[in-house]
């Protein structure tokens, strides 16, 4: 099976990459790095040419609302375009779970937008939304500090590690499409303070945490909702005291 890895050079993609091909597909890492570009369509003919599966995992490299929309509008229309003119048989995209509750969220409308756009194309699909990954738990710390101090809300939070989140693409990039959408969150519920205060800890960061239920997560006042899986979700295998344990050592 021929895959192109759109956005695979990045930390989700290459991992998927090199899953693809330990497995024996014929698999293409395209990015700008490799020139393909899905904002100008350069390299998007060649790179599709006899792949019957695209796997999208790009980003937007400014967070910004109106940009990362603009990015996510853009680059998905002219994928889905090339896709089509390529006889590309399923669509695999990355998501968010929460994309559709937390909308006061610039990057989470962004991602709706291009759901909706997957969703109206002529071709077959899966989506996966995954929880947030344990890679991003220190950026998340990071955006949360008010005055030197650290609030985050106390509302249930389900992290993933980056490599079962690729593990669970490549799977489902070698299957049949789903036409649908499908979840993956890790297998442990924390609140989000206490998921925060065990990454402080193993990092030996004596910074305090505080419980706000009215911080604001990007934007967005969060519930025990907004950041889990709901039913007959994906649940992976990797606990976040192990990941952090091992993260820990390497650091």
């Amino acid at each position: 099976m021929r895959i192109v890895v759109i956005g695979g050079t990045g930390l989700i993609g290459s991992n998927i990459v090199n899953r693809l091909r330990q497995h024996g597909h014929e698999t293409v890492a395209a990015s700008p790095r490799t020139g393909v570009n899905t904002l100008t369509g350069e390299g998007m003919a060649d790179a599709l040419a006899g792949a019957q599966v695209v796997v999208d995992v790009t980003n937007s490299p400014s967070f910004e609302d109106q940009a990362v929309l603009q990015f996510f509008e853009t680059s998905t229309r002219n994928l889905l375009a090339a896709e089509a003119a390529a006889g590309v048989e399923h669509h695999v995209a990355l998501s968010i779970v929460g994309t559709d509750r937390l909308t006061e969220n610039g990057y989470f409308r962004a991602k709706v937008a291009q759901e909706a756009l997957i969703k109206a194309s002529k071709i077959p699909y899966t989506i996966l939304r995954a929880t947030q990954f344990f890679e991003f738990v220190e950026g998340i710390i990071n955006s949360s500090i008010d005055h030197g101090t650290i609030r985050l809300s106390p509302a249930m939070i389900q992290p993933i590690a980056a490599d079962d989140v690729s593990a669970a693409l490549a799977d489902l990039a070698v299957g049949a499409p789903m036409n649908g959408i499908v979840e993956v969150g890790g297998p442990d519920r924390f609140p989000l303070d206490e998921l925060a205060r065990k990454f402080l800890a193993a990092r030996k960061d004596a910074r305090e945490v505080v419980a706000d239920v009215h911080a604001r997560y990007f934007g967005s006042e969060l519930d025990d909702r907004s950041l889990v899986t709901g039913e007959n979700a994906r649940i992976s295998p990797t606990r976040f005291h192990n990941w952090l344990s091992q993260s820990s050592a390497k650091g």
